[in-house]
């Protein structure tokens, strides 16, 4: 999510400017994130082939171009050619067209090279501005009181839950953690716009989609303290959590892995002719990974029911998207892959749950892929592991964490509507408090699995090498009962 926010009338000089993220977010930057968005609150997805609309509705990009505000721009190939070369079909005697199995080819007689830089960028769908308040003329899906009270519900509660497992972890009670701060409404309102017959496919920064299923905070506690109670048996990291209950697939460590096999899913769901769809959750970094590319062309070839939400939140753990791409964000992606795609602020639960509840429609209905880009911003540190001051400005991150934090927004929203108050406000949080310190002490007490699981769930009858594994393990730990946790029964 490199943006960079300089107030010029002409587009093509942007891409001789350095890129920045949110230029630190300068009080003295003469644009704002949120002018841009204001007029960018129709909920539009790229079409298959736009190339040709674009040229028709930007034929003077100078007219408007200062009201755009921030966009992705890369300034590493300075056009000379191709950015004046914007691809067109001239109507003449000397083109012909050619049935190519892919589809119509158009001959040309000029040589025309298109643009790694469109000369327009892709525009951030949002509904809801900086303070909460609706965009005039908006176009977005009516929630009911009942849903935005839940939405929001959910967001205090996973932002919470980040707060108190993240100290838990600090304090050595489990051994890592990852929150999703900064991130509660792409969490929660996709969830909210799905179905429970929808199947997850999640990366790791999605617990809020099935605490919105109906995961208990004692189940989160359980999983993350690696309890015998815990689904998984002990045998993943914290915050791995997964239900079969919730259809939401357990979470892998390894990026990208999780959206080809969203694609499968989504195949089979076509062959039975459900009413369902997959969803696929990823990072900015996981399309770097060749998973990524290989599952959109899949999804668009078997034409199946699935959505991709890529969190593009400006960083893979230390690297910015700066470093990782130069292509005009990840849903100009989808378009050359043969895939509709939309970009949204997710930071604004509206949009998100607009977009997210179109994308479902249309995957379901006309059996399509959908690839939605969120745009946002990780106030969190990547886990316990990283200190992201090491590479990037404090003051970048409180900006975030202030100015564009999306609970606030959602329930500045809710406020206006009549349906939240500050009472209502100190309960939630004062109760959502209590339940997580009370299922921690729990999950605590809980007996470990023993030291057998290591071993089953995976062969039905468990090879010679594995047996001989055990016996060594189990021997080990009673030769050196000090170097292995006493509470581990053998």
């Amino acid at each position: 999510m490199a943006f960079c926010l300089k107030n010029s009338r002409n587009i093509i000089n942007n891409l001789k400017s350095k890129v920045g993220l949110l230029s630190l977010m300068k009080q003295s930057s003469n644009c704002c994130y949120s002018s841009f968005l204001n007029h960018t609150n129709h909920c539009h997805f790229l079409p298959l082939t736009a190339t040709s609309q674009f040229v028709e509705q930007h034929k003077n990009p100078d007219s408007n171009s200062h009201k755009t505000g921030p966009f992705f721009v890369f300034q590493r190939f300075e056009s000379t050619t191709a950015e004046k070369q914007i691809a067109s079909v001239p109507n003449g005697e000397d083109n012909q067209v050619l049935d190519f199995p892919g589809g119509k080819v158009i001959f040309s007689p000029d040589m025309r090279f298109i643009s790694e830089s469109p000369r327009v960028h892709t525009l951030c769908y949002r509904v809801l501005d900086d303070n909460g308040q609706l965009i005039r003329h908006s176009n977005f899906i009516q929630v009911s009181e009942e849903i935005a009270v839940k939405m929001y519900s959910n967001m205090v509660t996973l932002q919470t839950l980040d707060t108190i497992f993240y100290e838990a972890q600090r304090q050595g009670r489990i051994s890592f953690y990852l929150t999703t701060i900064g991130e509660e409404a792409i969490n929660i309102a996709s969830a909210a716009a799905l179905t429970l017959d929808d199947f997850v496919f999640p990366q790791y920064r999605e617990p809020g989609v099935l605490l919105w299923r109906g995961f208990t905070l004692q189940e989160f506690a359980n999983q993350c303290f690696g309890n015998k109670a815990d689904y998984g048996k002990g045998r993943q990291m914290p915050i791995h959590y997964g239900s079969n209950k919730h259809k939401y697939f357990t979470v892998s460590s390894t990026i990208a892995t999780q959206i080809p096999h969203a694609v499968g899913a989504a195949y089979s769901l076509k062959m039975d002719k459900k009413d369902a769809c997959a969803v696929t959750y990823f990072g900015d970094g996981g399309t770097s990974e060749g998973d990524f590319h290989a599952a959109l062309n899949f999804a668009a070839v078997t034409e199946v029911p699935v959505i991709f939400i890529c969190r593009n939140n400006g960083w893979a753990i230390s690297t910015p998207t700066s470093d990782q791409f130069r292509s005009d964000g990840i849903a100009v992606r989808g378009q050359a892959y043969g895939v509709r795609s939309i970009r949204v602020d997710g930071n604004d639960a509206l949009a998100i749950y607009s977009a997210v509840h179109a994308a479902r429609k249309m995957a379901v209905n006309e059996h399509r892929p959908i690839l939605i880009e969120a745009v946002t911003y990780r106030v969190g540190h990547h886990s316990t592991s990283d200190d992201s001051t090491k590479y990037r400005p404090s003051d970048e991150i409180e900006w975030w964490r202030m100015a564009r934090d999306p609970v606030t927004r959602f329930r500045k929203w809710i406020e206006s509507n009549g349906w939240w108050s500050s009472e209502a406000e100190s309960q939630l949080r004062s109760s959502i408090r209590n339940q997580l310190l009370h299922a921690i002490q729990l999950a605590e007490k809980i007996e470990k699995p023993p030291v057998k699981d290591l071993f089953t769930d995976v062969y039905d009858d468990l090879p010679t090498n594995l047996r001989e594994q055990e016996t060594l393990l189990r021997e080990t730990i009673n030769k050196h009962p000090k170097d292995y946790p006493a509470d581990v029964p053998l």
